[in-house]
């Protein structure tokens, strides 16, 4: 799988006349361009389609499959250029080979080129950041052919969380700890949500943001997920979630990290208005509320205790779909004691049979 940026600009300017309309146009290579609201490309995750041509994700590990014939593809991609300065980073995955990459302007056409012979490709191009380093649009596909997806799988789970569920982090293979940006390190592909959504045959959506917390952020922030998880941006836009879009078969809870110890009894009743929260959107999900992964030996003694008092007191309130997962390990090898690439497998290798338990997966 080889790379290469260009710059297309017939192919944009058609694009950008087509307005929302589906068409296809063939170039000079005898290549065509599909936009994005081809029926053919399949989004999953929380998107921004008031302009249908120009789909905007911001939230980390959304993700764009298509399958098509050839031996090359190119996306073309907008970059929001937060502050003026930020690129997001990009998951390309070409028949199972995975590529991390990071846009290099506000515009880029990325062209992929297949190394492996057969008759059909499978892509799949998944945003690392998250929603504070930028959105990006796709404006669409350019390759031989474009051709219908297997099924999208019948399961679905959303992981809610912070910035271990968003990947922050973890990913030392490019720029090392402390060098580079912040977002440097963002990998939410290949953190332990997806990863264990891939194990289960599983559709994923990570509703997740660096610093928050429940009752407390870190970080100077002041947002807490109860009040931005109804959106598509968590971050920062105003834009409401349809929740009917995407119902999850199960809801996976990491928070607490961030708020720390804090009053149990104020802890509590938070955490339980927020379940309750989502089993008014998600009615038939069962909800699963996991310790942190990075915590302190303090502070996973205190999530005990207080997870195992919220799911006892929701159960004798009448919903019996409603569990706790206590990680074993701890998970702190990345940058600034979060988990590493590998932690992240690991979490998730703890906490994949236990939803497949669960779920009778």
């Amino acid at each position: 799988m080889k790379f290469k940026t260009s710059f297309i600009l017939i192919i944009v300017i058609l694009f950008a006349i087509s307005g929302c309309g589906v068409f296809v146009a063939a170039n000079s290579t005898g290549d065509t361009f599909f936009p994005s609201n081809h029926e053919y490309l399949r989004f999953t995750g929380r998107i921004e389609k008031s302009n249908p041509a120009w789909p905007r994700l911001y939230q980390p590990g959304i993700y764009l499959e298509a399958a098509f014939e050839g031996e090359s593809c190119k996306i073309i991609v907008k970059d929001q250029q937060l502050w003026g300065e930020n690129q997001n980073y990009l998951q390309i995955v070409l028949d199972g080979q995975s590529k991390r990459i990071q846009t290099k302007g506000s515009l880029d056409t990325i062209e992929i080129k297949c190394d492996i012979k057969k008759d059909i490709h499978h892509l799949l191009i998944c945003k690392n950041t998250e929603a504070n380093i930028g959105w990006i649009e796709i404006g669409g596909l350019i390759c031989e052919q474009l051709v219908p997806l297997p099924p999208i799988p019948s399961r679905k789970i959303e992981f809610i969380g912070n910035s271990i569920t968003c990947g922050a982090s973890s990913d030392i293979s490019g720029i090392p700890c402390g060098e580079g940006k912040w977002h440097d390190q963002h990998n939410a592909y290949m953190s332990y949500g997806p990863i264990t959504a891939r194990k289960l045959n599983a559709s994923w959506h990570l509703s997740s943001v660096s610093g928050i917390g429940l009752i407390r952020s870190c970080c100077q922030m002041d947002i807490l997920m109860p009040q931005v998880f109804d959106n598509i941006d968590m971050r920062g836009d105003s834009i409401s979630w349809d929740f009917q879009l995407y119902q999850p078969d199960v809801v996976t809870v990491c928070l607490g990290q961030n708020d720390g110890i804090q009053d149990e009894d104020a802890f509590c009743d938070a955490y339980i208005k927020f379940l309750s929260s989502l089993r008014k959107v998600y009615p038939k999900a069962e909800l699963i509320c996991l310790t942190s992964p990075m915590a302190s030996e303090e502070l996973k003694r205190d999530m005990q205790k207080n997870l195992t008092r919220i799911i006892k007191t929701i159960r004798k309130n009448g919903d019996l779909k409603v569990d706790s997962y206590f990680f074993k390990g701890s998970y702190t090898n990345g940058c600034d004691y979060h988990p590493d690439l590998k932690d992240h497998d690991a979490i998730s290798k703890e906490l994949t049979p236990f939803i497949q338990a669960k779920m009778n997966w």
